[in-house]
């Protein structure tokens, strides 16, 4: 089948480790022919936006990507723009299926005249957006998303077969906000690359990991990582926390981007407590042995992807309570945090670490079900009707 993504509401860069990059992939693997629609703009090396001259190329996992220039002078921050030529690169490919990553952009009326032109065509639109990243203040709730993106939404629904929300609260997020009908909505968790996951699972490169952390066997290690800023500042709680239960063999390992105003603040603790690690910022890949490695993963902040690349990996974890995004809890697996204190934390590090009954509990219910969940080989079949759990 050729499946052709439509991916301007974000970049897309090879090599990243995004929703859209793994299911590329694993439809890829599965045997379809892909390609990617996306902007000439890139990341550069230095974190900055730019643009390409590229316009054609194949990704290291066989996807075609096809970049289209935005229409003026705007750049890629812009969030209302246009773009030139995406209908008729639709024409050019011909796909069987599109899959839409986010509706919330201008030519989504394109798609929609595509759809109408050919009535055979599926069309599959997943959703990002959430109360707690999105329709943040009046504007945006009210102008931006109940009536510029609601109306992108509606213009697609009636050929669309599914909108999918990659958590329960962005399935809530397209219903209340832009009136998508019930029976068109559904969950497609994001998940973990199930090739990744298979490599770091193996015992050598666990241990690997532990050796060049200074991990002991019989130390108990705790893993934590993602962008630590004034949103996620509960990271320096957990560090507190560690601190404070003064046993020897806990270990914590850090990993992540710092803002510059919080920096002082994660280096003090390390320097004081030679227990806890700030290893700096790792790739997506780079992530899964260090994950691996790890006896719990605590996420005191806000959700990122990590949590289902943990659960994936079967590894028990503690993660802050979020209405909408509990469906990382296959039945024990997680413990929630429902306050930002260093006393819960201390308090649910210590309920699992001294009670092996509640830790092999979350450990059998993460092996057993995590992976089956969270593969994105299985997620790719269920995002274009195949195999739908």
């Amino acid at each position: 089948m050729k499946i052709v993504y439509v991916c301007l509401c974000g970049l897309y860069m090879d090599g990243w480790g995004y929703q859209d990059n793994l299911l590329a992939k694993y439809h890829v693997r599965l045997g379809h022919e892909v390609t990617v629609i996306t902007s000439n703009w890139v990341y550069s090396h230095e974190g900055e936006y730019i643009r390409t001259d590229k316009t054609e190329e194949t990704d290291r996992n066989g996807v075609k990507i096809r970049r289209i220039p935005i229409k003026g002078n705007h750049n890629f921050t812009y969030k209302i723009k246009r773009y030139i030529g995406l209908y008729e690169k639709l024409e050019e490919e011909k796909p069987d299926l599109i899959f839409l990553h986010s509706s919330q952009f201008l030519d989504a009326k394109q798609i929609a005249k595509y759809a109408k032109k050919h009535p055979g065509i599926k069309i599959y639109v997943d959703n990002h957006c959430d109360y707690s990243n999105s329709a943040t203040n009046w504007l945006s709730k009210n102008i931006l998303h109940r009536i510029l993106w609601r109306r992108s939404a509606k213009l697609l629904e009636p050929y669309t077969e599914k909108f999918y929300g990659v958590l329960p609260a962005r399935v809530d997020f397209m219903r209340e906000l832009y009136g998508i009908r019930e029976d068109k909505l559904a969950l497609l968790v994001m998940g973990a690359d199930d090739e990744k996951v298979e490599e770091a699972a193996h015992e050598e490169v666990k241990e690997n990991i532990r050796q060049k952390l200074s991990v002991k066997k019989e130390d108990f290690l705790i893993v934590t990582g993602g962008k630590i800023d004034h949103a996620k500042k509960q990271t320096l709680l957990l560090m507190d926390a560690v601190q404070q239960m003064h046993r020897e063999n806990v270990k914590l390992v850090v990993f992540g981007s710092i803002v510059d105003d919080l920096r002082d603040e994660v280096l003090k603790r390390c320097t004081k407590d030679g227990r806890i690690q700030y290893i700096g910022w790792l790739n997506s890949d780079d992530t899964y042995p260090y994950f691996a490695a790890a006896d719990l993963v605590v996420f005191p902040g806000r959700h990122s992807v990590m949590w289902e690349q943990v659960v994936a990996q079967g590894i028990p974890m503690i993660c802050k309570y979020w209405d909408g995004t509990t469906h990382v809890d296959l039945g024990g697996n997680v413990h929630f945090l429902y306050e930002d204190s260093t006393e819960e934390i201390v308090r649910e590090l210590t309920a699992v670490m001294d009670d092996p009954e509640i830790y092999g509990k979350m450990q059998d219910v993460a092996r057993t079900k995590g992976m089956q969940e969270f593969s994105y080989r299985e997620i790719a079949k269920r995002a274009i009707g195949e195999n739908r759990i």
